[in-house]
């Protein structure tokens, strides 16, 4: 099993460590709080992000420099967005699509200078990502190189709406970013990717570090902080923060057979981009831009409001107007909201919000619940 840098720093904060696409990741830690209490798990750990700041441990997914003359053109060909408009420190989510206009995966695109980018993609497609961008380069005859840099780099994020104000105290250039734009900073000889993006809903940094100095970050994060501003948050509480926050998961709301289309991701498509200067269609385009002219994806992403205690499971079959016409990709309790809510996907006339759906629970019995839109949560502005 694969580990990342922090590994031996996830044992010595009680982590309770699970196989995750191959890497042994923390799932909750049990921390120890101020009053000596035991404290940490899913909610406490949901709870803490949301209030003041989580600290994640996402190394595990994977970091491909994407260099060359034609690199541009290249992920040009590969993403679902515009990339050769993006100027230097900027980073854009994007889909990476097969020939059908499924999702091979979902990734954020840096901008480091006119031919160098890096490509962060989900730690379970790594491999296939890079086949697939080698295919795409091959085929094309694309003047580029691809390094994989997963094992040499660590990636962190810090989350909450305290983190920035934190982060104010020892950096005024941080702070000053906006959304989806990075910043490369320089620690004694090492240079550190801070970008102004997250998984959780709540504002704060990635940070991206060669392995050799996550410790000293880490030590140099912890000491200065406040004591208890910042605690480790693992992969559970980073779940219901993303689900509450309507970001979709790769396996879950993501698959191979998902339509693109039918994702609510259409600010990251950009079906006519080719008709842009430098523009290039990319790779899955052509059966989307069929599935759009054809009255568009049959079904919808969206998110459910669940009746009573019980949560939904991903696979459990959503019952629309009596007959079986979606299935829930996600499900849990909100500790934020205080309901149980769930994505799922539903017949495309039925996505409508205010239409009433039962879930199948597959055990005898079914489950009320509300379309609503996405997200669930939305987190208010903190002023820094």
């Amino acid at each position: 099993m694969l580990k990342t840098a922090l590994n031996s720093y996830h044992h010595s904060q009680h982590g309770k460590m699970v196989d995750f696409a191959g890497w042994e990741m923390p799932l909750t830690y049990a921390w120890t709080n101020p009053d000596g209490s035991a404290g940490g798990g899913i909610t406490a750990e949901h709870v803490q992000t949301r209030t003041s700041g989580g600290f994640f441990d996402v190394s595990h997914m994977g970091r491909l420099k994407v260099h060359g003359r034609q690199a541009g053109k290249l992920l040009e060909k590969l993403c679902t967005r515009r990339v050769r408009d993006m100027k230097p420190g900027v980073c854009r989510y994007a889909l990476l699509c097969n020939a059908q206009g499924g999702i091979h995966d979902d990734i954020i695109v840096y901008r480091m200078d006119e031919d160098d980018f890096l490509v962060v993609c989900n730690a379970s497609n790594r491999e296939k990502v890079i086949a697939h961008i080698n295919a795409v380069k091959d085929a094309g005859g694309f003047v580029a190189s691809l390094e994989d840099q997963t094992s040499k780099t660590a990636m962190v994020a810090v989350q909450g709406p305290r983190v920035i104000e934190f982060i104010s105290a020892v950096s005024q250039e941080i702070p000053g970013l906006k959304r989806y734009t990075f910043a490369v900073k320089n620690l004694l000889i090492a240079k550190l990717i801070v970008s102004r993006t997250g998984y959780t809903g709540e504002d704060g940094v990635e940070v991206i570090l060669p392995a050799g100095m996550i410790d000293m970050a880490m030590t140099m994060i912890m000491k200065k902080a406040p004591e208890g501003l910042i605690r480790p948050c693992g992969l559970g509480a980073r779940d219901t923060l993303r689900l509450e926050a309507g970001m979709p998961l790769y396996g879950h709301e993501l698959t191979e057979e998902t339509n693109a289309l039918g994702t609510g991701l259409d600010f990251a498509i950009a079906l006519d981009k080719e008709a842009v200067d430098d523009g290039e269609a990319f790779v899955g385009a052509d059966a989307l831009k069929r599935s759009r002219d054809s009255g568009g994806p049959p079904t919808k992403l969206v998110g459910l409001k669940v009746d009573g205690k019980r949560s939904a499971r991903q696979g459990m079959k959503v019952i629309v107007g009596g007959r079986e016409g979606g299935v829930v990709t996600s499900g849990a309790p909100s500790p934020t909201l205080g309901i149980c809510i769930a994505m799922a996907y539903v017949p495309s006339a039925s996505s409508t919000p205010g239409v009433q759906v039962e879930i199948d629970t597959g055990k005898g019995d079914r489950l009320g619940a509300t379309v609503c839109a996405l997200p669930f949560y939305k987190a208010p502005k903190v002023k820094v």
